[in-house]
């Protein structure tokens, strides 16, 4: 697989829990429609029907339900269905793919703060999915207002969330290493400011990285 398309444009979202990147993807996705643009609006773990099934596992459930290992490899497995069936086909026919996370939240959960695995999660990621995205939007955001947010929601995917404030902390610190780290396709955006606020600057990022 190619590292980058000259076709498509693959971008991403990351952040800890409640950080607003899905609404900052919804609100990416019909700006870009509203100028022309064919964009596929998909997210993680999901984005294919065999993925999806998978999220289920993932995301529900007690917070012990699996070890930070056999989680990793059930992502991978996630995300090489949705690499395959959504991601590579829409990028080969020109559009623009907005992920709502991707392999970074791998790095995060499973890599840093769920377990020492970081070196699994690259090995696992060279030999599965071998793409990184053209352009990473991190929305930071203050940990005990995102796990405020996000506990508010009341939904049943909060499987991450149980494991409390400190987790989400830990994931603060990691994100803005790895930007760090990624600084090339990296951009980090103020989370703590107005939905409109953030979503022009989101705007006008995927505007530079498209131009």
């Amino acid at each position: 697989m190619n590292t980058k398309t000259s076709k498509g444009l693959f971008l991403t979202f990351e952040g800890i829990d409640g950080s607003g990147k899905s609404t900052q993807c919804k609100l990416l996705a019909e700006a870009l429609r509203a100028e022309g643009r064919d964009v596929v609006l998909t997210r993680e773990p999901g984005g294919s029907p065999g993925a999806e099934e998978i999220r289920k596992l993932v995301l529900e459930g007690d917070p012990d339900r699996w070890s930070a290992a056999t989680e990793l490899l059930l992502f991978t497995a996630a995300r090489r269905d949705h690499l395959e069936r959504t991601i590579e086909p829409a990028l080969a026919a020109g559009k623009v793919v907005i992920c709502d996370r991707f392999a970074d939240s791998s790095r995060m959960y499973q890599g840093l703060s769920r377990g020492n695995l970081r070196a699994e999660v690259d090995q696992l990621h060279a030999l599965m999915i071998a793409r990184e995205p053209d352009l990473t939007l991190l929305i930071d955001m203050d940990p005990e207002t995102g796990l405020s947010r996000a506990k508010g929601r009341q939904g049943t995917e909060e499987r991450f969330e149980d494991f409390g404030l400190e987790l989400q902390q830990k994931m603060r610190a990691g994100f803005l290493a790895l930007a760090d780290e990624f600084a090339d396709r990296f951009r980090v955006i103020d989370g703590a400011r107005s939905v409109e606020a953030v979503a022009g600057d989101v705007l006008a990022r995927a505007q530079d990285a498209l131009a």
